[in-house]
């Protein structure tokens, strides 16, 4: 008895001692990994075309990268930041600076509905000149977000191996992830009137099969031409398919190639869980001191304390009421005397 009141006792000021600790207001300090991405996605006409399925239908790329971008965005953790840019002709454009991911919600998926190709100023599509100037965006913003760009790598007019653009950055000055968007195989890029209705595809006389720098121009005598000697045509390897060019797949030995030479990951979008991994990656991660309050779990503590005998006592009573039937059928069954 002496025993069973000493334990009382010492239960009972345990919770109370957790309930005064709780009023101070305890806090822990540890590192929270959190991430803050600037994202960049591509809204020129090659992102139209329908080589992607959402519920089972056929749906275009820009629609299928918002739909997993919409999705993606609720495995952010809690004070996580997040903003819009879009890409077209040969720059990024910033709709908004980074915000805080739980508490603008509804405000980032709305936003994010309002994107689309209308929103483009031209039709070109100058995917190495977007990339670095998303970078530029990212490195002008305060604490240098993370560059989340999605395209299908479609240059438009193509390159010359010769002619690709060059830049003073320092690779992995930004961190991020270039995230490929569509299939491998090419498909007609459709035409949109000014409303996004579609028109129909564009063909091969419409669209620049080359780089027009590498075709030289005409000279004040007759034959002579004044293209640079030595200069290549447009290479494959760069994502240029002369002659396709009206046709658009997703271009990833190039989208690696810029990835690998500006410090950047690449990840091919094929689902929202995917997405989330790649932006959540360890390398975008930034550690953030914060003070876990403890408030919380001292005052459940003290509870589970002040409520272990009830509960204890009822879950013996729930047993033995179960035990209870069993016991008296047993009680009424009559053993029988062994037959020699």
């Amino acid at each position: 008895m002496t025993i069973a009141w000493r334990s009382e006792r010492a239960r009972l000021a345990l919770a109370a001692l957790l309930l005064m600790l709780a009023f101070t207001n305890p806090t822990l300090p540890w590192k929270r990994s959190l991430y803050e991405h600037i994202v960049v996605l591509d809204i020129t006409q090659s992102m139209n075309v329908e080589d992607m399925r959402l519920a089972g239908k056929p749906a275009a790329r820009l629609a299928f990268a918002k739909r997993m971008l919409h999705d993606a965005l609720a495995e952010l953790p809690c004070g996580s930041r997040l903003g819009w840019a879009i890409f077209t002709e040969y720059r990024a454009y910033l709709l908004y600076t980074p915000v805080e991911v739980c508490a603008n919600r509804a405000e980032l998926r709305a936003s994010l509905a309002g994107i689309d190709g209308r929103m483009a100023w031209s039709g070109n599509s100058e995917i190495a000149k977007g990339l670095h100037s998303g970078i530029a965006v990212a490195k002008a913003l305060p604490g240098t977000p993370s560059l989340v760009f999605l395209t299908d790598g479609h240059e438009s007019p193509p390159l010359a191996p010769r002619h690709r653009p060059r830049f003073d950055d320092k690779p992995g000055d930004v961190a991020g992830v270039l995230v490929g968007v569509g299939e491998l195989t090419p498909a007609p890029i459709p035409k949109l009137d000014p409303l996004g209705r579609r028109i129909g595809f564009w063909a091969a006389d419409e669209v620049a099969q080359s780089d027009l720098r590498s075709q030289g121009r005409g000279a004040s005598v007759g034959g002579e031409a004044l293209a640079e000697e030595g200069s290549e045509p447009a290479a494959p390897g760069l994502g240029a398919t002369p002659g396709s060019e009206h046709l658009s797949g997703l271009r990833e030995p190039y989208l690696k190639l810029l990835a690998a030479e500006n410090g950047l990951a690449y990840h091919r979008l094929r689902d929202a869980q995917g997405l989330s991994r790649a932006w959540r990656d360890a390398a975008l991660a930034r550690p953030v001191p914060v003070r876990a309050d403890l408030r919380w779990p001292l005052a459940a503590l003290a509870a589970l304390l002040l409520l272990a005998p009830y509960v204890i006592a009822l879950a013996r009573r729930g047993r033995a009421q179960w035990r209870a039937p069993w016991r008296s059928a047993r009680a009424k069954v009559t053993p029988r005397r062994l037959q020699t």
